[in-house]
């Protein structure tokens, strides 16, 4: 037991006396300690009824023989971060998660810990500190948000964004955009479609680091209190059976998740997280392994941004394991994996069908034959580039246009709500990559005012920022290198024309080599000012492409 270094024997009659300052009995001293990683706050909508799964998991702990301690984990909400400097600070307290958690783990001497986030930052930032820790540890975030109505049609945080885009195009008035603000986000939970938080929090599920129905179960339900003491008793069974966060997370099943990654349809950001979480579980995972796996896994779901479909409906269908079961139809997943049931991913998904076909395509029938995300390279981006696939139109698969460029994300705001944006366009917001932005901004406020004045259909958008997972439409994020690192998405000039064939994975910019050549000898990067965390992150991240994490 790791508690030894904290309470047991004379040497640590000390710390013992400090348990007792906590109010801890010696009963409570003797059981094996468990911390409970709670991302509880008031600001994020996601994260506000945290509380109540936290008292669920330190209920689970006790009854299964173990003492819960809480301790606290930060938290951003993306959407409230959205297109200003806030957005800086997302990205960045992924890190600032782990190495906060870390800390607080390894000084305590916990014997388990169950962890308790929900958006976007918070579940990658904790499944890489429980990889760094590696003592047993089950993951339980706190749900998706119902999705809204407005005439009678579901809707979620992107209906919102593109909302404004159609009310600045005057496709609606100030009585219908006040309708969708009062309708949209209706509940407490991550907001409700395939959105970065839910794709990481379903992916738990396919990692075997989550209980069955940890990505799906919506916030408001009361299962989810029964998940979080089930989440309780299980990191109880895990400390007696010695079963670490490094036996579960292993290469075969980060493949597995990558793969379900691709059938569901997830975030772009989980071409970020993905490879941080297998750096930490000491497994390289680059976004060549992406597009091999992306190539034979079919597309099964569109839940929104892609379709009409919500995380609501997913669970009604089945949830991940019913899509992970529909996967091994075709032999696509790893059914060894261990997991924090302590039984395999095999025995896990025994039994759990597919309830509905219209929300989980069957494995004969997807809506594509390859994956959700696809990775693009050429000479704009040789390291690789993120567009998620599923959601983007037909038509949009494959297009050339001219170059429109701008140097930061409120530039390129100000062109696209100014009508300065036409059919044909494609539109490249560079320095807001991890070094240069820095933080690597996410680019919902353009890409929905795109799709909202409706120009998703004849216009693309590239950037070595990226993108939220409610962007839908041929949006092409994490260029790497970016313009900060020298990249030549940084010496792209107006006019020049740039080619983008998605079922190819190509992306190029149609210059004379001699000519880029000259405009590359004599390319010298923006700087910025810095100062503070931003700083220290701008000088030790890393690319899009491995990840953005820090060296």
């Amino acid at each position: 037991m790791r508690k030894e270094n904290v309470v047991d024997g004379v040497q640590n009659a000390p710390h013992r006396s400090l348990f007792h300052a906590l109010g801890l009995t010696e009963e409570e001293q003797k059981r094996p300690l468990i911390g409970i990683v709670s991302s509880y706050n008031e600001i994020v909508p996601g994260h506000m009824n945290l509380d109540k799964i936290v008292d669920a998991v330190k209920l689970g702990v006790a009854m299964a023989g173990g003492t819960p301690i809480v301790f606290p984990a930060i938290a951003v909400c993306d959407g409230i971060a959205m297109g200003h400097t806030g957005m800086k600070y997302s990205l960045v307290t992924r890190d600032l998660i782990a190495d906060s958690t870390e800390a607080m783990a390894l000084a305590h001497g916990f014997d388990g810990l169950v962890m308790v986030p929900n958006c976007d930052k918070n579940v990658p930032g904790l499944l890489m500190a429980a990889a760094r820790v590696n003592i047993p540890t089950v993951f339980v975030s706190g749900g998706p948000m119902l999705a809204g109505r407005v005439e009678g049609k579901k809707t979620s945080l992107s209906s919102m964004f593109e909302a404004v885009g159609a009310y600045n195009a005057g496709k609606i008035d100030d009585k219908k955009l006040y309708e969708y603000e009062c309708k949209t986000c209706p509940t407490c939970g991550s907001c409700s479609g395939m959105y970065t938080a839910n794709s990481m929090n379903c992916l738990t599920e396919a990692l075997g680091m989550g209980l069955k129905g940890n990505g799906t179960i919506p916030a408001v339900y009361s299962a989810r209190i029964e998940l979080a003491k089930h989440a309780g008793m299980a990191v109880m069974e895990l400390v007696r059976k010695n079963i670490c966060p490094r036996d579960i997370m292993t290469k075969e099943a980060l493949m597995n998740a990558l793969t379900v990654d691709m059938a569901l349809g997830c975030s772009t950001n989980s071409m970020l997280h993905l490879p941080a979480i297998a750096h930490e579980c000491g497994v390289e995972l680059n976004l060549d392994i992406a597009n091999e796996i992306s190539a034979v896994t079919p597309n099964l779901c569109h839940l929104a941004p892609a379709g009409r479909t919500y995380m609501e409906d997913l669970n009604e269908a089945g949830g991940v394991y019913a899509v992970m079961n529909e996967l091994t139809k075709k032999n696509l997943l790893n059914t060894n994996c261990m997991t924090v049931t302590g039984k395999t991913i095999g025995e896990n998904i025994e039994g759990c069908v597919n309830l509905d076909p219209d929300i989980i395509r069957p494995i004969d029938n997807p809506y594509s034959e390859t994956g959700g995300i696809a990775v693009l390279k050429g000479n704009l981006a040789p390291e690789g580039s993120v567009v998620k696939r599923s959601a983007v139109l037909p038509e949009m698969l494959i297009h050339e246009g001219s170059a429109k460029v701008f140097d930061s994300e409120e530039e390129a705001q100000a062109a696209i709500n100014g009508g300065k944006i036409v059919a044909g366009d494609v539109v490249v917001i560079r320095y807001e990559g991890p070094k240069g932005g820095p933080g690597m901004r996410e680019m919902l406020n353009p890409t929905s005012a795109i799709m909202g004045m409706g120009l998703g259909n004849s216009v693309a958008l590239i950037t070595d920022g990226r993108f939220s997972g409610a962007t839908r439409g041929a949006c092409i994020g994490h260029v790497t290198p970016e313009a900060a690192s020298g990249g030549m998405i940084g010496v792209v000039k107006d006019g020049d024309i740039i080619s983008i064939n998605i079922p190819e994975n190509t992306i190029e910019l149609k210059v004379d080599a001699g000519v880029l050549a000259e405009r590359m000898k004599s390319f010298i990067p923006k700087k910025k000012e810095l100062s503070g965390y931003l700083k220290r992150y701008a000088a030790l991240v890393s690319g899009g492409a491995t990840g953005a994490i820090l060296n």
